[in-house]
């Protein structure tokens, strides 16, 4: 198998039996990374000059609808209540035809791509099965490592809370046509309503049917008002339901006791920072979450009203939790101080190994462990909101963007190379993307507005 050897790096590993290295080398073989260390020799291998670069795992999103790629933006002044009445209840999601969901996951995963995301978490509004299979094909088209996690109609008989409508069975096609296997870039998981927007039985039966076919299941739930009342999370325990194949979406209004059963169990939550704060799903409870010793883990959630890029998010859930802290203290007459509650590398991490473990994939992916599958990106250092390079982490976290992103490798894959996709035809990206989106403004009803 080829070996590439790249030399000269910064390199962060995000492995803590690793140290970071201020330059160094790393080498991968075939789609797996065989070494990381300050230098190594390999006379057979292919060499790129990584100097005046990072090296780091690549971006893992927890939670993102990637079919809205095509209807970017449209949502910028959207509260949750706007976004449901207009992408879900037999509007513009239910208009979607099966080719708009091709171009509309295809583009959406090389956004993702461009931006340093090798893995996501694909949570899908399935119209049909020929939608299905579009939307895993333009996946897989793109080269990225997700999780398909199906869903059900974004119809408003699905999305009642008294709802006993169920697509199981259509799930357990799914799996059979596709993901036989969890050795491949693509696997499955499902992406269920959970006890508050269905009924608490079909919730429960989803949530064995998940268990059944082996794959991670996640959920909207604990925010909002309805999410203070319900305490959900709490039924769930209660119920024996929890577990580490659980991901818990938002939880922005979970209780410390209900954090503490997530924490017991295993579970995972996934933070939006900045849909939550803008569209009144309650504050992202990043540092709740580890206080109680539950890694959050971040999503982009919807490109309808953000960008796609997890750097953003990544500034977003560091600086909305200091503001939170330091404004309690502030309260208190304390002035914050002098180190602050949270940490970029806590972040990072989030971004990182800890959103692949909440995926079940951190055996893989996550970290520059050897061993693992070769899933990175090379970050450009000699830019100028980069340079010089004095703490690498901060910088990522603080100062970075997608526009610093050199290289990105999928299972040693490459992908972008020199700033620029590799083998895609950016003009018929985005004349397809144009066409699905005329098509789906022009068929929605005009009683959504």
């Amino acid at each position: 198998m080829q070996k590439t050897l790249f030399r000269g790096a910064a390199i962060v590993t995000l492995d803590p039996k690793l140290k970071n290295i201020e330059k160094g080398d790393m080498l991968i073989e075939g789609s797996t990374i065989v070494d990381v260390a300050e230098s190594i020799q390999a006379s057979d291998a292919e060499v790129i000059d990584a100097s005046n670069m990072v090296i780091m795992p690549g971006l893992v999103d927890t939670h993102r609808h990637v079919w809205e790629s095509v209807i970017r933006g449209i949502g910028a002044d959207w509260s949750l209540q706007t976004y449901l009445n207009r992408i879900y209840y037999g509007n513009y999601g239910a208009m979607r035809r099966p080719e708009d969901d091709w171009i509309a996951n295809y583009s959406g995963a090389l956004e993702a791509l461009d931006a340093g995301v090798t893995t996501l978490l694909d949570w899908t509004m399935i119209e049909s099965p020929d939608h299905t299979d579009q939307l895993i094909a333009g996946l897989k088209e793109a080269g990225i490592r997700a999780v398909f996690a199906f869903g059900t109609s974004g119809d408003a008989a699905y999305w009642d809370r008294d709802s006993t409508l169920s697509n199981m069975d259509e799930a357990e096609r799914v799996k059979k046509a596709y993901f036989q296997s969890n050795d491949q870039l693509l696997t499955m998981g499902l992406a269920i309503r959970g006890p508050e927007f269905s009924s608490w039985d079909t919730s429960v039966f989803e949530i064995k049917t998940a268990r059944t076919l082996d794959v991670v299941c996640s959920m909207h739930i604990a925010f909002g008002n309805w999410g203070a009342k319900d305490r959900s999370i709490e039924k769930l325990h209660q119920a024996g339901l929890l577990g580490p194949d659980l991901n818990m979406v938002h939880v922005n209004a979970i209780s410390e006791e209900e954090m503490k059963m997530l924490a017991a169990h295993g579970s995972s939550i996934s933070v939006t920072p900045e849909i939550e704060m803008m569209m009144g799903h309650g504050y992202p409870v990043t540092g709740l979450a580890l206080e109680h010793g539950v890694p959050p883990t971040l999503g982009v959630d919807v490109v309808t009203s953000t960008g796609g890029d997890l750097f953003a998010q990544m500034k977003f859930a560091l600086q909305a939790e200091r503001a939170k802290q330091n404004e309690a203290l502030l309260k208190e007459g304390i002035m914050p101080g002098p180190e602050l509650g949270i940490f970029a590398e806590q972040i990072l991490q989030a971004a990182t190994i800890d959103g692949a473990r909440a995926l079940m994939l951190d055996h893989k992916i996550g970290s520059l462990t050897p061993g693992k599958e070769a899933d990175f990106i090379m970050v450009k250092t000699d830019s100028l909101n980069l340079l010089p390079l004095s703490d690498v982490i901060g910088a990522i976290v603080q100062c970075a963007h997608p526009g610093n992103i050199d290289s990105v490798y999928v299972a040693g894959k490459t992908v972008k190379r020199n700033g620029k996709l590799v083998g895609v035809d950016l003009d018929d990206v985005r004349k397809r993307a144009v066409e699905a989106r005329d098509h789906i403004l022009s068929r929605t009803p005009e009683a959504a507005f």
